[in-house]
């Protein structure tokens, strides 16, 4: 199983191939948490956070994402495997970043909408 402490160096090893203009205004930058995170709406810890961009008035922009959500969801994959859900979750999480930076929400409503498209499914039957 992978350690926090490669997820970690993967996580700075990928952040360092994204552009440079990627990272304008993210003051906070790039990190690895340990933790595993569960949305809100999940209904039997089934939902998890792999992760997430954040604006705060204190902490600034930042990206973090979270080795034990990786782990529970992806720790049967080999090194190789891991890395490339972590590069798909990064680039979606800075996507997030940069459309903050021009005002849109393009991709917080389809988030909205594939939590609605959950919450749907697990209120049935």
């Amino acid at each position: 199983m992978m350690t926090f402490e490669r997820f970690e160096e993967l996580t700075y090893e990928l952040a360092s191939q994204l552009p440079e203009e990627f990272f304008r205004k993210l003051d906070g930058g790039v990190m690895a948490r340990e933790g595993v995170v569960i949305h809100p709406a999940a209904k039997e810890n089934d939902l998890l956070v792999m992760g997430e961009y954040h604006r705060t008035p204190h902490l600034g922009r930042f990206v973090v994402l979270y080795y034990g959500s990786f782990m529970q969801a992806y720790g049967y994959l080999d090194e190789e495997g891991i890395k490339k859900e972590m590069w798909r979750v990064l680039r979606h999480e800075f996507l997030h970043h940069l459309e903050s930076l021009a005002g849109e929400n393009s991709l917080e409503i389809e988030d909205a909408v594939r939590i609605a498209a959950y919450r749907r499914a697990h209120s049935e039957g």
